[in-house]
């Protein structure tokens, strides 16, 4: 492979539709994690078990909002080959599919924080404030599932079209209205008392209302190709599209559900380190996510694109595509690094209830967490936007579940709990599951195996 030919491969109009894609979905993106960010700044002048608490709750939910976006892959790698194959009915059947078993899911996920709110704040605190806090907040954002599933399946469908601009759209209705009822719900504005961090869960819950009802009514009333209706339900409901769909689902939900818990368990190492190394991971936790944005929306892109080719049979092509997206990342990554360590005053001095102890350990992870925006450029294209998109699912799970739960959470454990290590050199441990799956997801990527064309039959 030369640079030569992935240049021949990648000019043109192909970079043009990745950039197209991509920024609505970046933006998309920084919206979705903004919301997070909303509720640590505003809670944040509250106190640092505020702090604490919503970073823990919300990387509960995270893992479980991560699970449904695993489901509805299984839709985003069917419906983006149907329409690179030019077939609209299998375009609409799939989204019809993916809401259906995400809806599925979303139960499941909403009960676990109604029942058992409490044990899940246990696995990372000790504090009964903490937990107090966070269990408020995770039993009212439960219902926020079905929102997450009803706009997760549906945005796959628009990405596969290249129309990720709609959802985006409704995204920034959903992340407006958040922050509004956010200010009114959490410091008492407009005759209401303050509720702190109950308020910003019935922010969260109602704005993901908005979110849902503005996005569904506005596809519905213009009778969109994605409108699907009860005779498209009735036929998806069918056995075997229903295996198909959890065969190539099920492996990405188990790997999100793992890589997600993953995080959640870093979570948990951390909090053994006390309230301050926890309150300084739940500042960076939506820090990253936007910091990430960019790189997320170029490897969504490139799965819709990867996908396309592969449905229209152009395997030469995808092949070195999928490498110059990878290089794309790369670059974005350095870049992005760059502008977070020259600008992390500006972030942190927002955190303003954050004691002298607290900045300065935040301050620390904030030079590992832009090392760590470097490592993650290369796995998250080969993964999220090259090797799902071909069907190569097994693969990413298993690479997983060896980089992090095999090696990488268990090393973080022991420095810890055995070493005693600070918890900044903890927090640049989490970053040794990426080395592995740098060179594990290029090793597999060099190779072929995971061009897979999935509707030929």
């Amino acid at each position: 492979m030369s640079a030569a030919q992935v240049l021949t491969h990648t000019s043109g109009d192909f970079f043009k539709k990745l950039v197209a894609i991509a920024l609505p979905i970046t933006l998309q993106s920084i919206m979705f994690s903004s919301r997070g960010l909303v509720d640590v700044l505003m809670l944040g002048q509250l106190g640092e078990a505020e702090i604490a608490a919503v970073g823990v709750a919300a990387r509960a939910t995270f893992v479980t909002t991560i699970m449904l976006v695993g489901v509805t892959t299984g839709g985003a790698i069917l419906t983006a080959q149907y329409w690179g194959a030019g077939e609209t009915k299998g375009v609409r059947e799939s989204t019809a599919l993916t809401w259906v078993i995400s809806m599925f899911f979303a139960c499941f996920t909403a009960a676990l924080f109604i029942f058992f709110p409490s044990q899940v704040m246990a696995l990372t605190t000790d504090s009964a404030q903490v937990n107090q806090l966070g269990s408020n907040y995770l039993v009212i954002t439960s219902v926020s599932m079905f929102a997450v599933a009803c706009v997760a399946s549906m945005a796959v469908g628009l990405r596969a079209m290249h129309k990720p601009g709609i959802s985006t759209f409704f995204s920034g209705i959903g992340i407006a209205s958040n922050i509004i009822l956010n200010y009114v719900f959490i410091f008492g504005k407009l005759g209401l008392p303050p509720m702190g961090i109950v308020g910003a869960a019935w922010a969260t819950v109602i704005s993901g209302a908005i979110e849902v009802g503005c996005l569904y009514g506005y596809l519905y009333l213009k009778k969109h190709l994605l409108a699907f209706g009860r005779a498209d339900i009735a036929a998806v409901c069918d056995w075997q599209k229903i295996v198909r769909f959890l065969k190539l689902s099920m492996p990405t939900t188990f790997n999100f559900l793992a890589w997600a818990g993953g995080l959640f368990a870093y979570h948990a190492i951390m909090g053994q380190s006390g309230v301050q190394g926890l309150a300084a991971l739940s500042v960076m936790t939506p820090v990253e996510s936007i910091a990430l944005a960019m790189m997320i929306g170029l490897s969504n892109a490139a799965a819709v694109l990867v996908g396309n080719q592969i449905g229209a049979k152009k395997y030469d092509e995808v092949y070195y595509q999928a490498w110059g997206v990878s290089y794309l990342n790369l670059f974005v990554g350095v870049i992005v690094a760059v502008v977070l360590y020259f600008s992390q005053n500006l972030v942190l001095d927002a955190f303003s209830a954050l004691s002298p102890e607290t900045r300065l350990l935040s301050e620390k992870f904030m030079a590992i967490l832009c090392v760590g925006v470097i490592l993650r450029s290369i796995p998250m294209m080969t993964i999220v936007g090259v090797l799902r998109a071909g069907g190569d699912v097994k693969f990413c799970l298993y690479q997983d579940l060896v980089a992090q739960w095999m090696i990488g959470i268990p090393l973080a454990a022991f420095a810890t709990l055995v070493l005693g290590w600070p918890p900044e050199a903890v927090y640049a441990l989490f970053l040794t599951e990426e080395v592995i799956k740098w060179m594990g997801s290029l090793y597999r990527m060099k190779g072929k195996k995971w061009i897979r064309n999935l509707i030929e039959n």
